[in-house]
């Protein structure tokens, strides 16, 4: 009882019980409500992320076609992997990988 009669002036203080308001109206009700915020810091992790990878990707594509621009066997290689292309009395044989990773064991 003691405890309640040293704590009741504290909890009725009239700038404790708007401080309290204002802090659950911000954690719950708000626009920009802390369950969104970490929605959306999750959400600009992902981006982040995905914007790396193609960042890395674009890279690679530019060192691809400076390497082409630059070289004229690359064209031709290039070509012949990507595109199948072969020369005058040349055969291809392409091979097709018919075992799946799930029978492997």
């Amino acid at each position: 009882m003691a405890f309640l009669k040293k704590i009741l002036p504290f909890v009725t203080n009239r700038y404790f019980l708007v401080s309290l308001g204002f802090a659950i109206w911000m954690l719950f009700f708000d626009q920009r409500d802390f369950f969104q915020q970490r929605e959306r810091a999750a959400e600009l992790k992902k981006v982040e992320g995905a914007k790396k990878y193609y960042q890395d990707e674009i890279d690679k594509t530019k060192k691809q076609l400076n390497n082409i621009q630059s070289n004229p066997a690359s064209v031709e290689k290039y070509a012949r992997e990507r595109y199948l292309l072969r020369r005058e009395g040349e055969e291809v044989y392409l091979f097709e990988d018919t075992t799946h990773p799930s029978s492997q064991q």
